[in-house]
């Protein structure tokens, strides 16, 4: 059933940090809708844990997390793209912390604050900056909150993007993205939502294999929609995953942060005994 058009400026698919962040910055100029397909709290970015890399230390420099994430990225990585994205690391942070993220502060023997920065595999410094041990969950209430103030943005929980609407599907001369078909899961009832511009900020795919730490959202539906729009899809071999996990047979996997063996942790069996140097011949997995 098909119901009359809601439009707006901006029509933003996917209610995690990159969904939200958008939506505060482009609300500035143009009325926003943001879906999300459960509840803000389903997003992938509520379960991310360990925190953000950036170089935020005087010990620290952009040129080291470009060479570290290169050598991470073992000759797979656009070295344009890696500068871009590192560059910009402490403006964002510094942007999340004007909007009220709480990021974790230690004292000195002089009583003087900075914020906490732990190691992650492959950073060759300490550079990441994080609330506690539950980022992603003081990334979604400070931003949800500021979403939910805004009087330009209209947050859409428990609606799903079925597909996007472009002019060559219409029978148009133009290819443009023109809106979206978008069901109501509490209502059964399929919207047509048409807008200017459409961004869409939908999380991976993880959901699509058997075991993952990741939240049921993450189904790959951006993806499908933006190939089925005409978009160039590429590299759909990096999934995201995490590799250790608490795992029970009859109950999801459990994510243990990455920053656990950042600061030393050790994966071992029940008897004591290391086992990764099976799987990896990387030094410092070797020397578990």
């Amino acid at each position: 059933m098909m119901t009359q058009p809601a439009d707006c400026d901006v029509l933003i698919i996917g209610s995690g940090a990159a969904g939200l962040s958008a939506a505060l910055e482009l609300a500035k100029q143009a009325k926003v809708v943001v879906l999300s397909k459960a509840t803000l709290e389903s997003c992938n970015t509520q379960y991310a844990q360990g925190g953000i890399s950036a170089v935020l230390s005087e010990e620290d420099s952009l040129d080291s997390h470009v060479e570290d994430t290169l050598n991470a990225g073992a000759g797979l990585c656009d070295p344009d793209i890696v500068n871009f994205t590192v560059s910009q690391g402490p403006e964002r942070i510094a942007w999340l912390i004007e909007q009220g993220v709480p990021f974790t502060q230690v004292s000195d023997s002089e009583g003087h604050n900075s914020y906490h920065l732990t190691r992650e595999g492959g950073h060759s410094h300490r550079r990441v900056i994080h609330v506690e041990d539950a980022t992603g969950r003081a990334l979604v209430s400070t931003l949800s909150a500021k979403v939910n103030a805004h009087p330009n943005i209209r947050l859409l929980e428990h609606h799903i993007a079925i597909d996007l609407i472009t002019g060559t599907k219409l029978g148009l001369s133009t290819s443009r993205c023109l809106g979206a078909y978008v069901l109501n899961l509490k209502t059964g009832k399929v919207t047509v939502l048409s807008a200017r511009f459409v961004v869409l900020a939908t999380c991976g795919a993880s959901k699509a294999y058997l075991y993952t730490s990741n939240p049921d959202v993450a189904t790959g539906d951006g993806i499908a929609m933006a190939w089925r729009a005409g978009c160039r899809v590429a590299n759909m071999e990096f999934i995201q995953f995490h590799p250790t996990c608490l795992y029970h047979p009859e109950a999801k996997s459990f994510l243990i942060s990455e920053a656990v063996r950042g600061e030393g942790g050790k994966l071992l069996l029940a008897d004591g005994s290391s086992f990764m140097s099976r799987f990896s011949s990387r030094e410092e997995l070797a020397r578990e």
